[in-house]
């Protein structure tokens, strides 16, 4: 990142000597422009490889690492672990099936491109365990996904190369990430893990390319290295929203650049100002665009109505094919059967159940559901008190009393006949805020079931006069107490099967979105369709609308308290190999996949972290004391690339401690990547200046203790064949549930 500079400090002798080093350095580098930097072999073979030695290794480094993820990858031909959930959705696009998920679009994008490649038709199910029939080429799929794990070795090589290591400082780094089995296991199966790895790799490397060409800017190549950095965002941030901790690395090297030209008066303040519309353009515009891209393409391609259809305004809903609601009436009725969409970000559908509150009235639970479902049905019926032949005539078939702003109604359950009733009982949750229940039948009730319909706008007819399916927003106000029916997005406890809770809000607030409604189907035989292209959707409220749902059901995915999930784990428990988790079935006959790091890879890294943390406070305190240790030059490339991929550590693991979600063994590696860089980059720096013999005797080691360990449990990336008591001499630690039926 930005030096941090010695400026406007007295010199002493000693630092004087330093001042003439960095002179020298600079004449140094001057020059090397027009010497030759490298005396090459007068043997032609020879001294081809030494020009293209990078290449060259590149080139080995990625058909090693291709080898390694395409071996033995059929060799279970059931679903394995998330393959459940990824497939599936892969399958969804290849149908056109709109669904829903946390994560944002592309990587599960790209999986169904690997099926389309595979000649998969999109009709299996992926259920978990279940074994792949003859047409679903799994392998392809595999392979596709595969392909980006490999991709991250040579990548991981580029980048060591890129922050000045020496080749075996740089080969080391790619060793690293090739032989670390859980980064190996990761990437042989249909999940999202491998894309988001190897643009989180390609995010780092384009950004160190991009510090190089500093003294370049706005020559071609610093364009294309800046534009491709916000290319590599966009990517890993529309794969997974983990992305966003990639985005703040650049983000923090991007603000302590500009801060750092801010200071340098000799920066004409057009070329300062150029340099943020270049980083706008770069790391702002172009991320956007390919975030927002990949929504466009998840709309156009998911045009069919799906399972995920609940999470979508009501609008959007219309707009998809098969979906009934084009034949909603177009204006509300008395004795009309309904749905009522929440019209807050994230809202759901107004539901409720035979279950009831275990306290306050213990009355019939209402709540918000994400799911379509008939106990989501309500009745619009005559308000209670009022007289009942003002809103219906059963002797006359074409009577009609359409509802309109301020009228009153009562609500009734259809599936259990109970009335939408709310009374100054405290919310299970919200207990502010008074409690919503449904309460008697058609006779039994009172004034506490009449509701007020606050008519708030309509997207498509623009006037309040009479409340329309779909394009209608409007509050639903108690007409005893006067607060409004809510739906914020807080979730209950289990006995509320975690859906949302709904309340009536004595505060009034009538700017709230959580607090208004709409119409989402409609059915009343006496009247008809609405005509043809009577609902509009518009992209950008979509693509809002399903963000929002995407975050708040991220958020939902919180530990369950009342069970044991044995592949769940904190991340007090990762960088030190404290777990693995279990991808399939463990029984004699399955092949079996354990996730597990390779240890000494792993141990490495998270010691690379605390020396690099030690190394920089003693630094900083002996520059205190005006003792030097390093030049400018090598302060300056130490702290740049050493802060940076602490960084990068840092902001991908330590947000997990404060998340309220639950996590596993897996959200650990994009950190982790940043730390095993960390472990060559700290051998360089510490050997540059002890002998050959020395160095050597530093790195070979190194390089024998990640290649055994990695072979020696290797099977766990591979497949466990057999019984799984044939393999206890894995177990290195007894937190592993590997043999053993629980962790301890």
């Amino acid at each position: 990142m930005a030096t941090m500079k010695r400026r406007h400090i007295s010199l002493s002798e000693k630092q004087a000597e330093y001042v003439m080093e960095d002179q020298q350095d600079a004449l140094k580098q001057k020059t090397q422009k027009y010497q030759p930097a490298v005396v090459y072999s007068s043997n032609k073979n020879i001294a081809f490889l030494q020009k293209n030695q990078h290449t060259i290794i590149t080139i080995v480094l990625t058909l090693i690492s291709f080898w390694t993820r395409f071996r033995k990858i059929t060799l279970s031909n059931a679903v394995v672990w998330d393959e459940a959930h990824f497939g599936k959705f892969g399958s969804h696009y290849l149908n056109h099936d709109f669904y829903f998920d946390v994560h944002p679009p592309l990587g599960k994008i790209l999986v169904g491109l690997s099926g389309w490649i595979g000649g998969y038709n999109g009709s299996f199910n992926f259920d978990s365990g279940a074994t792949y029939p003859e047409d679903v080429n799994y392998a392809c799929m595999r392979i596709f996904n595969a392909f980006f794990g490999a991709m991250m070795v040579p990548v991981a090589y580029l980048t060591a190369v890129q922050l000045k290591m020496s080749l075996k400082a740089s080969i080391l780094a790619a060793t690293m990430v090739l032989l670390d089995n859980a980064y190996l296991t990761i990437s042989r199966f249909i999940l999202l893990d491998s894309m988001l790895l190897f643009f989180t790799c390609t995010s780092l490397y384009t950004l160190t390319t991009f510090h190089n060409l500093r003294n370049q800017s706005f020559s071609p190549e610093w364009w294309t290295w800046l534009c491709l950095t916000g290319v590599s965002l966009g990517c890993v941030l529309s794969v997974k929203w983990v992305g966003l901790f990639a985005v703040a690395v650049v983000g923090v090297y991007t603000i302590e650049d500009l801060w750092e030209m801010w200071g340098d008066l000799q920066i004409p303040k057009k070329t300062y100002i150029q340099h943020w519309i270049a980083r706008i353009i770069g790391l702002i515009v172009i991320p956007a665009v390919i975030y927002l891209t990949s929504f466009v393409l998840h709309f156009a391609l998911l045009y069919k109505s799906g399972p995920g259809d609940a999470q979508m305004s009501s609008l959007f809903q219309a707009n998809l094919e098969g979906n009934s609601m084009t034949e909603n009436p177009l204006e509300i009725a008395y004795d009309s059967k309904l749905t009522f969409k929440n019209a807050g970000y994230g809202g759901g559908l107004l539901h409720s159940h035979v279950q009831t509150y275990p306290e306050g009235s213990k009355q019939q639970q209402v709540t918000c559901y994400h799911h379509k479902d008939d106990n989501n049905h309500w009745t619009i019926r005559p308000p209670r008190t009022y007289d009942s032949s003002l809103y219906e005539n059963p002797e006359d078939e074409s009577f009609i009393r359409f509802v309109k702003d301020g009228d009153i109604i009562r609500l009734q359950h259809t599936s259990t006949g109970r009335n939408l009733h709310s009374h100054p009982v405290a919310a299970p949750v919200t207990t502010g805020q008074w409690e919503v229940s449904c309460y008697g039948n058609e006779t039994v009730g009172d004034v506490q079931d009449n509701w007020k319909v606050e008519i708030v706008d309509d997207f498509v007819y623009h006037d309040k006069e009479r409340v329309r399916s779909l394009t209608t927003r409007f509050r639903l106000r108690h007409e005893k107490m006067g607060c409004l029916l809510t739906a914020d997005n807080g979730v209950l406890p289990q006995w509320g099967f975690k859906q949302t809770e709904v309340y009536c809000d004595k505060n009034n607030n009538t700017d709230d979105p959580h607090a208004m409604w709409n119409v989402e189907q409609h059915w009343n035989e006496k009247l008809p369709a609405a005509p043809a292209n009577a609902y509009k959707s518009h992209f950008l409220r979509d693509f809002l609308t399903l963000n929002i749902a995407m975050w708040t059901s991220n958020n939902a995915l919180t530990p369950d308290p009342d069970k044991y999930d044995i592949l769940s784990s904190g991340p007090s428990e990762w960088p030190f190999v404290s777990v693995g988790l279990r991808m399939c079935g463990w029984g004699d006959n399955d092949v079996k996949y354990y996730l597990l790091g390779n240890p000494i890879v792993w141990w490495l890294s998270i010691t690379s972290i605390f020396v690099f943390v030690g190394a920089t406070a003693f630094y900083l305190i002996r520059m205190q004391r005006k003792i030097y240790d390093l030049s400018n030059a090598q302060w300056d490339h130490f702290f740049y690339a050493g802060k940076t991929l602490f960084l990068g550590w840092f902001f991908h693991y330590i947000p997990f401690f404060i998340m309220g979600r639950v996590t596993y063994l897996h959200h650990y590696f994009p950190a982790l990547y940043f730390s095993i860089i960390m472990v060559p980059f700290l051998m360089d720096h510490f050997t540059r200046n002890s002998s050959k013999l020395v160095q050597y005797a530093v790195f070979v080691p190194v390089y024998l203790a990640v290649i055994a360990t990695f072979i020696h449990f290797a099977p766990v990336s591979f497949g466990l064949e057999g019984p799984i008591s044939n393999y206890s001499s894995l177990v290195w630690r007894k937190s592993w549930n590997l043999v053993q039926e629980h962790n301890t």
